[in-house]
């Protein structure tokens, strides 16, 4: 199955804290990692709901950012990978 239609779900355990205007980190209790987020990728975590494909974040993206690059897609796809990797979000079961 394309990965691109498949849902993706945060890992609940994982914390999102938004510190100031223009960053955020995510906090994973269960490594005591921290990563940081800028305002893109604080919009794409928020979408990690079990309800949007990627291709649906990356529409939301290209709706509330400006600037967004005509390969936002592959970069939202990026984020995935790492994120799935890391332990911090994977695929919604069906």
């Amino acid at each position: 199955m394309n990965e691109n239609i498949k849902k993706v779900v945060a890992n609940p355990q994982v914390v999102l804290r938004e510190e100031f205007e223009n960053s955020a980190v995510l906090f994973d209790p269960e490594t005591g990692s921290i990563y940081g987020l800028n305002p893109i990728g604080v919009i794409v975590w928020k979408h990690l709901d079990g309800l949007h494909t990627i291709d649906d974040i990356a529409h939301i993206v290209c709706e509330k950012a400006d600037a967004v690059p005509a390969d936002a897609a592959s970069h939202i796809e990026n984020f995935f990978k790492a994120a799935i990797e890391l332990g911090l979000a994977g695929f919604k079961d069906k």
